[in-house]
């Protein structure tokens, strides 16, 4: 990167150990580019162990930031710029990198147990392995331990300052305030002095390295535009954190309290960890003891009245499906969000993919029909925890709502917006007739087919429920043979009836027919988007996969070809094909990385030029 760059967009990524304060770092510059008005989207990424062995590449935590005018949907493919800490840092993300990519390198790290480590056997400094790049090599770990020495911290304490060094030196790079930075460190260190004196002025020295390089022409500012966006206020945000909000915007749509039941798992629990700090807007939180606590829980607090709402990923969904069929059979709204990850077992847990579409919409005994909505960006995820809302206390059922680890940790801007915005989540009334009280708890809705939300202490209206087939009509226990049949037409149909309230499948981008068209759900929209904007091609992404969007099919069948890319083995292909008698054609990656947008790219010009 030449001085003086003036760039649309940027890639950057930094690297180093899972102790080096890498997340830390990279989230502190995505809030320093929101605040400079430029579109970005983050992909943190990270090693499952608490603690991986140092200086290995299996314990390599890295955070990526793809930052400019916009429109910017995706953390980038190739960094244009890498930090990297040590040497198992670089041995990991140099592959990641194009020729010509800018280098800055920790030279203090690069030692002969750590080249080791690494599994390097010679110094790719100086062998010769770094010719096509461009290099600054700066002893970050020794600079600045000097810039703190006057504090008196131990070699331990002022090595953990060096984040906010390197830090500093990228805020010089890409023109951004410090003050912001400076800001958050007095209040987050407000309770130690020194450590916070100590990190503002390793900030600032680090900003100061930055100047100096550039007189000597190895590091260059680089200019990036401001994004186009509509009016209105703006923040970053995770999945999560839209999540949490969505929620308790949900509880206030409805006029109802929310109650969260979880239990800690990778990576639902941020959203556990949000929620906590809004109790004030009407949610509670309760961290259950397992997995099958948290979700009876959940339905407890349905029964009771609130929103009941349970999170895990995919192993914890696992163990509460036998309580989504108590849901079901006792009607009662639910909202199950699932925050997919890597794998079977314990798999890749902090790796992201898309391999439970199955296990939502199938993964329960008996006939358990259940609406399953996806979250396609990071702030979507608070439009569709209102969606989700909706649908459950509409159709009175359980609703999951996949997500998925990309999504609950990357970030991007997000315009807030007014609740007057969004309509009230209504329920079904308990109807007013001279029927017992058992049937008008079990009288439902003719069109949505969702009966009456009864809770205890409503008066006149105690009735009897749970988990044993019931009468269609009375809501008693029932074994009659041709009543289960009916009770099972009924669960079928009640959430068919969730399709005539959702609306027509949209086309995001593209003609309306054609030779192509990509079909894509959940976090795989970013580089969708981008890869059919680039190729000219149509991009139709799905947030209702369970019932899927009423005339989808018509809308299929006004194109050649179909193309499926998810992070699974090829499951709403299949989905597709077994409901809507179409041929996908299957695009899978299970690597836990995002797809590429050059991926898509190349994937959708094969396609083409085997079909010409």
């Amino acid at each position: 990167m030449n001085k003086n760059n003036d760039l649309e967009s940027v890639v950057i990524r930094l690297a180093g150990d899972s102790g080096d304060g890498i997340q830390l770092m990279g989230s502190q510059f995505a809030v320093s580019t929101a605040l400079a008005g430029a579109d970005f989207a983050t992909f943190p990424d990270y090693p499952a162990e608490i603690r991986a062995p140092v200086g290995t590449t299996f314990g390599v935590s890295a955070y990526q930031i793809n930052l400019g005018g916009g429109p910017i949907t995706t953390a980038g493919d190739a960094p244009e710029v890498l930090v990297a800490f040590n040497p198992a840092a670089l041995k990991v993300s140099l592959p990641m990198l194009d020729k010509g990519a800018l280098l800055i390198v920790n030279t203090d790290t690069f030692t002969d147990r750590n080249l080791a480590k690494a599994g390097y056997d010679s110094d790719p400094l100086g062998d010769g392995t770094l010719n096509d790049y461009q290099v600054v090599a700066a002893d970050i770990s020794h600079l600045n331990l000097e810039s703190v020495k006057e504090f008196g911290l131990s070699k331990s304490e002022g090595g953990r300052c060096k984040n906010f060094y390197a830090l500093g030196m990228l805020l010089w790079m890409f023109d951004r305030e410090l003050q912001p930075v400076e800001e958050w460190i007095r209040r987050r260190l407000a309770g130690q002095p020194t450590m916070r004196d100590a990190n503002i002025k390793a900030l600032h020295a680090g900003h100061a390295f930055g100047e100096t390089a550039e007189l000597s022409a190895n590091l260059s500012q680089v200019k990036l535009p401001s994004a186009d966006m509509a009016p209105g206020d703006y923040r970053g945000i995770t999945g999560a954190e839209a999540m949490a909000l969505g929620i308790a915007a949900a509880g206030e749509l409805s006029d109802r309290a929310v109650l969260f039941c979880s239990y800690p798992i990778t990576p639902a629990s941020p959203l556990l960890h949000r929620l906590t700090h809004l109790a004030e807007l009407g949610v509670g939180t309760f961290q259950a003891e397992d997995e099958i606590a948290a979700i009876c829980a959940a339905i407890g607090a349905s029964y009771g009245g609130m929103i009941g709402v349970t999170s895990s990923s995919g192993p914890g969904l696992a163990l509460k499906a036998e309580a989504m069929g108590l849901a079901v059979s006792a009607e009662l709204p639910l909202l199950i969000i699932n925050w997919q990850r890597g794998g079977p077992s314990t798999g890749l847990p902090t790796k992201t993919e898309q391999s439970d579409l199955y296990q939502a919409v199938y993964g329960r005994n008996g006939d358990t029909p259940i609406p399953v909505l996806s979250a396609s960006t990071s702030g979507e995820c608070f439009e569709m925890a209102i969606e989700a809302t909706r649908i459950a206390l509409r159709h009175m059922t359980p609703v999951i709502l996949l997500a998925d680890g990309y999504l609950s940790n990357a970030a991007e801007p997000w315009r807030i917006p007014e609740l007057s915005a969004f309509a009230a989540i209504a329920t079904n009334p308990v109807p007013d007739s001279d029927d017992s009280p058992q049937r008008r708890a079990f009288t439902r809705d003719p069109a949505s087919l969702g009966r009456a939300w009864v809770s205890p202490g409503m008066p006149g209206l105690m009735h009897r429920i749970g988990g044993l087939e019931k009468d269609i009509d009375s809501g008693h226990i029932s074994y009659d043979p041709a009543n289960h049949q009916r009770m099972t037409d009924l669960r079928a149909a009640k959430i068919d009836a969730v399709a005539a309230f959702i609306g027509d499948q949209k086309i995001e981008h593209g003609p309306d027919s054609g030779d192509l068209v990509v079909v894509g759900w959940g976090s795989t929209y970013g580089p969708i988007y981008q890869a059919t904007r680039r190729t000219g091609v149509s991009h139709i992404h799905l947030r209702h996969l369970n019932p899927l969007p009423g005339n989808l099919g018509e809308l299929l069948s006004r194109f050649d070809k179909v193309l499926v890319p998810e992070m699974n083995a090829g499951q709403l292909t299949a989905l597709l094909r077994a409901n809507l008698c179409v041929e996908p054609i299957p695009f899978s990656k299970v690597t836990g990385q995002p797809f590429l947008i050059r991926e898509l790219v190349d994937k959708i010009e094969a396609v083409r030029r085997e079909a010409s």
